[in-house]
């Protein structure tokens, strides 16, 4: 059940500590990190939404991350509130607050389509998949999205709009690798094995997420330079790229790319 998974998410949570003192001293380090737990929550409920797939779980899952990280303890493990007992059986309690959750970004009515385009297809080779430690095939069709660590909230954009079959993939980029890359990998890292040993693999994201440190991923989709603030998509179809996109709604603009209204927005990537 929804609450039993929380309950033993919040226990495998506190197994594994990832204690963060030190790290967010800079404003780049700080909003990646807003950016991360946002990601973060988007994958916890993910899975979740295998319980209910018609019901978005995100919010329920920043509350649960927000519980389980502390105002303080995210920072610094020594400023900590609360018995890690009571706040695993918290976390099971928020399984059934009732919550209004929906996805409708008013700005997706204003983005601009993707471009029709017809360019040969040449990924690199497999990268590691930070949530299933498996290596990710770049050849299937789908849409992959590239985002800087300021823009990693973009993801769902990708994951609600998907349609069924579709691959979807986030390419994380950052214009500092040893650092904030350090940073990507502790913290999707340690909630992906927690996702791992509590959910079943068919229950699991079916997102693909890597970590481009080396830009190889986002040059392959056309991405000069990037960032922290990227945001640039394509949609893969027999090994060509058919579509692509720039800017604010780059992965709904991407992955909504040549479907109908009725068709899009089926969440295929949950």
């Amino acid at each position: 059940s929804p609450a039993d998974a929380l309950g033993a998410f919040a226990r495998t949570w506190f197994d594994h500590p990832r204690p963060l003192a030190g790290v967010l001293d800079d404003e780049p380090m700080r909003t990646a990190f807003g950016q991360l737990t946002r990601l973060e929550a988007l994958l916890l409920a993910l899975a979740l939404e295998s319980y209910a797939p018609s019901a978005r779980q995100v919010r329920r899952s920043e509350l649960v991350l927000r519980l389980l990280d502390g105002p303080s303890a995210s920072v610094d493990p020594a400023h900590s509130l609360g018995d890690p007992f009571d706040i695993a059986q918290a976390c099971t309690h928020l399984a059934g607050l009732l919550l209004a959750d929906a996805w409708k970004p008013p700005y997706l009515d204003h983005i601009r389509p993707a471009e029709t385009r017809r360019d040969t297809w040449n990924p690199p080779e497999a990268l590691q998949d930070l949530i299933t430690n498996h290596p990710v095939d770049f050849e299937a069709d789908g849409v992959i999205a590239v985002l800087g660590t300021s823009r990693l909230e973009a993801a769902e954009e990708a994951v609600r709009a998907a349609r069924d079959g579709d691959q979807v993939t986030v390419a994380v980029t950052t214009s500092d690798p040893a650092e904030i890359g350090r940073l990507v990998r502790l913290r999707i890292g340690g909630t992906a094995r927690c996702l791992r040993r509590v959910f079943a693999p068919g229950d699991l994201p079916r997102l693909r997420l890597v970590l481009d440190d080396r830009g190889l991923l986002a040059a392959a989709a056309g991405v000069k330079d990037p960032d922290d603030a990227t945001e640039s998509a394509v949609r893969i179809k027999r090994g060509t790229i058919v579509a692509r996109a720039q800017g604010r709604g780059a992965a709904h603009a991407a992955a909504t790319a040549g479907a109908t209204k009725r068709a899009s927005g089926n969440r295929a990537a949950r």
